[in-house]
């Protein structure tokens, strides 16, 4: 069973301010219906602990950014 957490529950848990995780956190770290769920359609989130907590110890597959500088290949001028 998961145990679900507002903005405020998860911030006491991991140490950081609410404001940082809605702000920064949210799309970049935390990925929807996988850490995170919107129940309803509504405003209000509530996070999956069983998921951050996997991702913390680093068991959990990290949300893949698009880097477009990965994409560049190097080739020798001669």
């Amino acid at each position: 069973m998961s145990l679900y957490l507002t903005t405020e529950e998860l911030s006491m848990r991991i140490k950081y301010e609410p404001r940082y995780i809605r702000e920064r956190m949210k799309d970049r770290i935390f990925k929807r219906g996988v850490h995170y769920v919107q129940p309803f359609g509504g405003r209000k989130i509530l996070y999956i602990w069983t998921e951050i907590e996997k991702l913390l110890v680093g068991k959990g597959t990290p949300v893949k950014e698009d880097n477009p500088m990965g994409k560049i290949i190097l080739r020798k001028v001669r």
